[in-house]
C-alpha cells in the first residue's frame, strides 16, 4: 500500500488508529500501522508512563499521540473556572445521580480507565502533555480542536515528528496548514468523539481540494477495508480509525460498555455537548438523552461542561451503574459484533482493502 504518509512515518500500511488504550496502540504499530494514543484524559505523569511502555514495546515502529489544543482564551485557574459553573447545572447533575442511585463520594481520575468526563482542555494542559510525548519519540502529534502555538509547532519540527490537524471542513483545514500542519485529518460526522456535521464522503474531497498537495487522512466511520479503499479513492493518503478499536480485547473499556458496543447498531449513537461542551458523538444512554431533553439546562462551553460532569462520570464508572455507562463512539460500532484481538481486526482491514482494490482493477480491465 503506497502512501506518502505511511512512508514518512515508517509504517507498512496507511492505517492510523486512535485509541485511549496503550495496548491497542502497541498492537496496531506492531502490525504495520500507526497507533495513536489519545492523551486528553491523562496527566503528564500518566503520559510519561504510557509512552515509556509504548516506546519500548513497539521496537522502533512508529506511534503517535493526540492532544487537545483548544481555540480561544481559556483561564488556567481551576478555581476560577469552577466558580463559573451555575448552581442550576450542578443541581441537574445531582438529580440524575439521585434518580439512578449512584453512590456519593468523588473518585480519583486514576482509579477509573476510559471515563470521558474531565478532559484536560486548556492550552497549558495540551502543551505540558505534548512536550512529554515528544520526549519519547512519538512520530505523529495530532492536534485536536485547534492548531497548537507556534513555539510548540517548532518543537515538533525539531523532534522530527509530523504534525497532524483534525478538522471537519475546508476552512479548518486551511487554518491547520497555515499553522504548520504536515497533514490534516478530514473527519466526517460519523466519527466518534468531537466531530462536526459533514459526512465523510463530503468532507474528505472538500479538504483534499482545499489544501492540496498537503496530505489528507480520511476519517469518520471507517471500520472496513472497503471504506479504506473509498477514502483513498476520494484523494486521501491514509485513513484515521477510532471506534472500531473500542471493541477489541486490548481495549481498557469496562466490560459492561464493551458488551453495549457489541449489542449496539449503527444508529445507537448521538451527538451531544453533555460531556465536554463541544459536540461529541457517543453511545446513546439515559445520561445523554436526559441532557438532550427539554428540561435540561443548556450545556456549558469547554472546559466548564467537562469540569461539571467529571466527578459524576467517575462515580458512575467506579460503582458500575450500568444504565449510565457509555463512551464516545462513532457509527462504526454497528460493525463491532464480538470482542476480538486488535491484530485480528487490523489484518481484516488490510485484507478487505486488498479485496476492494482487486475489484477496482477488474472493473478497469473490463
Amino acid at each position: 500500500m503506497k502512501s506518502r504518509l505511511a512512508k514518512a512515518c515508517g509504517a507498512e500500511y496507511p492505517i492510523f488508529a486512535f485509541s485511549h488504550c496503550r495496548d491497542v496502540v502497541i498492537e496496531v504499530s506492531r502490525s504495520g500501522g500507526v497507533g495513536v494514543l489519545g492523551l486528553v484524559r491523562s496527566t503528564p505523569e500518566q503520559v510519561e508512563l504510557d509512552l515509556r511502555v509504548i516506546s519500548e514495546a513497539v521496537g522502533g515502529k512508529p506511534f503517535g499521540v493526540d492532544v487537545l489544543f483548544p481555540v480561544g482564551d481559556i483561564p488556567t485557574d481551576k478555581a476560577e473556572l469552577s466558580a463559573r459553573i451555575p448552581d442550576e447545572h450542578r443541581r441537574f447533575v445531582a438529580e440524575i445521580m439521585a434518580r439512578y442511585n449512584v453512590p456519593e463520594g468523588d473518585v480519583p481520575d486514576a482509579v477509573v480507565a476510559g471515563v470521558a468526563g474531565g478532559a484536560k482542555a486548556t492550552m497549558q494542559d495540551g502543551l505540558e502533555i505534548g512536550e512529554v510525548a515528544l520526549k519519547y519519540g512519538a512520530k505523529v502529534v495530532a492536534s485536536a480542536l485547534g492548531p497548537p502555538p507556534a513555539a510548540f509547532v517548532e518543537q515538533v519540527r525539531e523532534s522530527g515528528a509530523l504534525l497532524f490537524g483534525l478538522c471537519g471542513g475546508g476552512d479548518q483545514a486551511r487554518r491547520h496548514v497555515a499553522a504548520g500542519a504536515d497533514a490534516v485529518v478530514a473527519q466526517g460526522t460519523e466519527a466518534g468523539g468531537h466531530t462536526g456535521d459533514l459526512a465523510t464522503m463530503i468532507v474528505v474531497p472538500e479538504v483534499v481540494d482545499a489544501i492540496s498537495p498537503v496530505p489528507v487522512l480520511a476519517a469518520g466511520g471507517i471500520s472496513d477495508g472497503r471504506q479504506i479503499a473509498a477514502g483513498l479513492a476520494l484523494g486521501a493518503d491514509a485513513v484515521w480509525t477510532g471506534s472500531i478499536w473500542l471493541g477489541t480485547a486490548e481495549s481498557e473499556l469496562d466490560p459492561i460498555v464493551k458488551q453495549k458496543l457489541v449489542d449496539a447498531r449503527s444508529r445507537d449513537t448521538l451527538r451531544s455537548r453533555c460531556i465536554s461542551g463541544k459536540t461529541v458523538r457517543q453511545l446513546r444512554t439515559p445520561w445523554v438523552e436526559l441532557w438532550e431533553g427539554e428540561d435540561a439546562p443548556k450545556t456549558l462551553p469547554m472546559p466548564l461542561q467537562g469540569m461539571l460532569v467529571a466527578e459524576s462520570q467517575r462515580r458512575i464508572f467506579r460503582h458500575r451503574v450500568s444504565e449510565l455507562m457509555g463512551t464516545p463512539a462513532g457509527q462504526a460500532i454497528g460493525r463491532i459484533n464480538a470482542i476480538r484481538p486488535t491484530r485480528e481486526v487490523f489484518y481484516d482491514l488490510v485484507q478487505g482493502f486488498a479485496e476492494a482494490s482487486t475489484r477496482f482493477t477488474e472493473l478497469l480491465e473490463d
